[in-house]
């Protein structure tokens, strides 16, 4: 199965990509990440303004087949949150790099954003 790996964002291998936005870097899972979780039945996203440190917990997301905890792909301020999934879940399995986006966080380092795997080195690691 071939699985949607957009070239214009960066990776955690833990299934989260990270895109730099006018705004800030926008978080959300990967296609394959949907995949693998099945339906998504409800998302926890943290506050605005609260922060996150890169490669820490920020969230949780249930589906039909488990409960998966949500890790940030870099640090910074959460700017917004996609306050869609709270009453439709099933953005994150339907549009999960446009539409079912988490949150955006300002503040970002470029550098945590150098650490992350490019769409090739993801593509690798999910083949």
């Amino acid at each position: 199965m071939s699985f949607d790996v957009p070239d214009d964002r960066r990776y955690r291998e833990s299934h989260e990509w990270a895109l730099q936005t006018d705004d800030g870097i926008r978080v959300g899972i990967t296609d394959f990440a949907q995949d693998e979780l099945g339906d998504v039945v409800f998302v926890e996203l943290p506050d605005e303004g609260e922060s996150v440190a890169q490669e820490e917990e920020f969230g949780v997301i249930e589906s039909i087949k488990a409960v998966s905890d949500l890790y940030a792909p870099v640090g910074g301020e959460v700017l917004s949150v996609n306050e869609a999934l709270f009453d439709s879940p099933e953005l994150v399995n339907e549009d999960p790099f446009g539409e079912g986006w988490m949150l955006e966080i300002e503040g970002a380092d470029e550098a945590e954003l150098d650490e992350l795997l490019s769409a090739d080195e993801y593509e690798d690691q999910i083949a």
